[in-house]
């Protein structure tokens, strides 16, 4: 959980003052890439369609950390999940004839 703040909270240190509210693990997309990279040195590895208007991108890191993202098409994203210990499996294909 203090991971999910410090993203939220590097994300938002550029915003003014605002009332606390329920979307506080949301920000602007470029916000929360740039502290995703800076803090974490998270990096984009999957995005996926949820529908016409959202996204969903997985960042993970060479230590294992990950965030998954979800972002609309006004440039807001909101943190979905925070966890360590990302692997992500290797499929290859066996050529003809091996």
């Amino acid at each position: 959980m203090m991971r999910l703040v410090s993203i939220v909270g590097a994300a938002a240190a550029s915003f003014s003052a605002a009332p606390a509210t329920a979307a506080e693990q949301c920000a602007p997309r470029a916000d929360m890439i740039k502290a995703l990279g800076e803090k974490f040195r998270e990096n984009p590895t999957a995005l996926g369609v949820v529908n016409p208007n959202v996204i969903v991108e997985v960042f993970v890191s060479d230590k294992g950390t990950w965030t998954i993202l979800a972002s609309d098409t006004r440039g807001q994203s909101c943190v979905v999940s925070v966890g360590e210990g990302w692997e992500s499996a290797v499929t290859t294909a066996a050529l003809p004839g091996t």
